[in-house]
């Protein structure tokens, strides 16, 4: 089976990101203080890497011209909580070139404006103190986001849960045991559910 990038993201975003970590033994799982900062986020899509530092958008604002449709936005900034490096006027620019999100380690601010142009967001907290923008920084490298390596291209799926991290060399193989772990889970929830409505009339049944 050979999948598309487009395909793998679209089926990836259709699962709950617990069941892609479990696929992958529980790796990959980005640190659980970066979320998305409005509920109901999700993302799905290939990570444009981005290192900059801490406190300093300069190299966000150089992503969103080289950044392609669909494409996630991940950046290093190094966990700092002190400055937000981006805010519902980034999150409008980046909806508008047709990007699949942003996820940040570091601070974000405009929560509710980012919820209302719906770009989806996940970062370690929010701040309304606004950043610099005078570099350094790099594009399209290995980084380091929420405990996890990211390279360029590598899946970024994030929802209500957190994100998590697929290396594009094995994305196939997790995709197919994600999709498992969902099939099994739903059937044991089936199971559970159909128990404790025998129970339910069992119950009634004596009561008669």
């Amino acid at each position: 089976m050979t999948l598309t990038t487009e395909q793998l993201c679209r089926r990836f975003g259709a699962l709950p990101t617990p069941n892609i970590g479990d696929a992958m033994e529980r790796l990959g799982v980005l640190d659980s203080a970066i979320k998305s900062v409005w509920a109901g986020g999700r993302l799905a899509g290939p990570a444009f890497t981005v290192w900059t530092r801490a406190g300093d958008n300069a190299y966000i604002h150089r992503a969103l011209a080289e950044a392609a449709p669909g494409d996630v936005v991940v950046v290093n900034g190094q966990g700092d909580e002190s400055r937000a490096l981006m805010g519902d006027l980034i999150g409008a620019r980046a909806r508008n070139a047709g990007l699949a999100g942003f996820v940040i380690d570091g601070a974000v601010r405009d929560a509710a404006g980012l919820e209302q142009v719906g770009m989806p967001v996940f970062a370690r907290t929010t701040s309304p103190a606004g950043p610099y923008k005078n570099g350094p920084g790099a594009l399209g490298c290995a980084v380091a986001v929420g405990g996890v390596a990211v390279l360029p291209g590598d899946i970024v799926v994030g929802d209500d849960d957190g994100a998590v991290v697929i290396p594009r060399a094995r994305a196939e193989e997790v995709l197919i045991a994600a999709e498992a772990v969902q099939q099994d889970e739903a059937e044991r929830m089936r199971n559970i559910l159909a128990a404790a409505n025998d129970a339910k009339e069992a119950n009634a049944c004596a009561a008669l």
